[in-house]
């Protein structure tokens, strides 16, 4: 972990669920965080109990529909740090129903968030990293795009999107920009919550009370990731309940 220690990482979704234990664990070994989101009082709070326990952090409001505010979130960053070693590309919204339902509003959200939020994410630090010569892209995907399943095709399109394009970037690097994808399985958080369609909202509560993991390891395989020697990259790890079909 000696690897963690003075990093420093951008996260956005950092408010809630998978962001904030990212957020925490990453200070915990200590990083210095920055953390975004659109819930200013979350992150104040957040803030606040990263550094209770010993930890450095900040924090910049922001929206990933909006790529001003990525930039905005990297310069906050650089300016408060000196630099930023990694980017973790986390806030992601669902909207499940068939295809043929045609909700074409919740299909325009999760490209705004899931697609071009990250790829935004994504042009806000590689200018940074091409600067420093080093640099390390994460992005949270989900499980989703490797199982398809019915009521999630846009979901997973959304998810298998970023999949496609960080491989695409991975085989164009120099090898000084990394980037890891991780696939997260069924995660006790509130991301049910955003759901518009309360029958698969239902379904998908019971089955985080039934089988759902901690975000904790969520955050670990992060860790995991941007801990290893600069001529060591991580690809994609998938990590879900094992009860989890």
């Amino acid at each position: 972990m000696q690897n963690i220690e003075e990093k420093v990482v951008a996260i956005t979704g950092a408010s809630s669920g998978i962001g904030r234990a990212i957020a925490m664990e990453l200070a915990k070994n200590g990083a210095k965080v920055v953390l975004g989101a659109r819930r200013t009082k979350h992150l104040q709070q957040l803030v606040e109990e990263i550094k209770s326990k010993g930890g450095e952090a900040t924090f910049a409001q922001i929206d990933v529909k909006n790529k001003a505010d990525l930039v905005n979130l990297v310069n906050t960053a650089v300016q408060r740090y000196g630099k930023l070693d990694v980017i973790v590309n986390n806030a992601g919204v669902s909207q499940l129903s068939r295809i043929d339902e045609l909700d074409i509003d919740g299909w325009e959200e999760m490209i705004d968030i899931n697609l071009k939020g990250v790829l935004y994410g994504m042009a806000a630090a590689i200018p940074v990293f091409k600067r420093q010569q080093s640099g390390h892209i994460v992005n949270i995907i989900s499980t989703s795009g490797i199982k398809i399943v019915p009521m999630q095709g846009i979901y997973a399109g959304t998810k298998n999107a970023i999949r496609t394009i960080a491989e695409a970037f991975r085989q164009e690097s120099d090898g000084n920009i990394r980037i890891t994808g991780i696939s997260p399985g069924i995660v006790k958080t509130d991301f049910a919550n955003n759901i518009k369609n309360e029958e698969m909202k239902t379904a998908i509560q019971k089955g985080m009370e039934q089988i759902a993991i901690d975000p904790i390891p969520v955050a670990n395989a992060v860790i995991y990731a941007v801990s290893q020697p600069e001529d060591v990259e991580i690809g994609d790890i998938v990590i879900r309940p094992a009860k989890q079909n």
